[in-house]
């Protein structure tokens, strides 16, 4: 396996509320192997994008450290920042506000080009051509508005104002829930073959189940600002071993009329990430949880190689 292009520590992200601090990462821990896709699932609210968007440095940490090729990007300074702009960008989940509507096609492109510097008028002009050609977008509409043109479109501009820099890494934050299913599709194939092509590293974030699977290398769950199991993606489907994922996974449609899948409902009181009490903030919901569960926040634990998990009743539940 390739070296980590991206590893995260105990990373933390706390926002002062009224009634408290809110955690919206708490103690979140995983490294990227160069080239690859780790997928990052869970409900609204459970501070997916909160992540990508502090290992970016759009959010300042509260706690914990990143390191990005190497080395310690935890605190860095303006000018380091604008050099880590080069290498690492992001892919909104809104094609339109992402964009500014009184900005062309060819001007959105550039404009990262711009702000950088480093070429000339007539360079930005060739490589704005290159790049849409790279992400599909035909280059009669390189004088068009964003709301002239469809989602897919749209979305396709994003893309290639991310690979503006030539990147080594992108947030993908839910690129394709705002998108037709057969236009998803063509985005996510967009993005796979950019990856290839490029080597490109991605976090992808989502909540939807079947898309993941399709484009990660390796799944990470999580829950109220918690990890609470990671592994590889065909694992993860295959066997589910955290009470949460399995609920999850329960809810994916299947294409098979002749047998039905056995739904989890999850019942119970959403324990508030305000303040959060010690023990597992899934135990509200869990028709496992034990009085450990109530006073105990679990750690993550290798239960099979490179599969982690956050449960103290995980054994007992899949008769390990």
């Amino acid at each position: 396996m390739s070296k980590p292009l991206l590893e995260v520590q105990d990373l933390k992200k706390y926002f002062k509320t009224a009634k408290g601090q809110l955690h919206a990462v708490d103690g979140v821990s995983f490294s990227i192997p160069e080239g690859q896709t780790l997928g990052v699932v869970g409900e609204s609210g459970c501070g997916k994008s909160t992540l990508g968007r502090v290992v970016l440095h759009l959010l300042d940490n509260t706690g914990g450290k990143i390191f990005f090729d190497g080395e310690d990007i935890t605190q860095v300074s303006r000018k380091k920042l604008m050099e880590l702009r080069n290498q690492m960008q992001i892919i909104f989940q809104d094609p339109f506000s992402s964009l500014n509507p009184r900005m062309t096609v060819s001007q959105t492109i550039a404009e990262p080009m711009q702000i950088q510097g480093k070429l000339s008028k007539e360079e930005i002009n060739k490589r704005v051509l290159e790049l849409m050609d790279t992400a599909g977008i035909a280059r009669r509409l390189e004088n068009a508005y964003p709301h002239e043109l469809d989602g897919g479109r749209r979305q396709r501009i994003g893309i290639a104002r991310a690979l503006a820099l030539n990147p080594k890494f992108i947030v993908c934050d839910e690129p394709v829930s705002a998108l037709d299913v057969s236009i998803q599709a063509q985005v996510l194939n967009l993005m796979l073959d950019l990856q290839e092509s490029m080597g490109l590293t991605y976090i992808f974030i989502t909540h939807d189940l079947s898309v993941v699977k399709y484009i990660s290398h390796e799944i990470m769950v999580m829950y109220l600002g918690q990890m609470v199991e990671k592994c590889e993606s065909k694992k993860l489907f295959q066997s589910p071993l955290h009470p949460y994922t399995k609920a999850l996974l329960s809810a994916v449609p299947v294409a098979d009329i002749h047998h039905k899948k056995q739904r989890i409902l999850l019942k119970g009181e959403l324990t508030s990430p305000i303040n959060p009490k010690p023990g597992c903030r899934f135990a509200k919901r869990c028709i496992h949880a034990k009085e450990e569960c109530f006073r105990k926040q679990p750690e993550l634990r290798e239960i099979y190689p490179g599969h982690v998990v956050a449960c103290h009743c995980v054994e007992e539940i899949n008769q390990i």
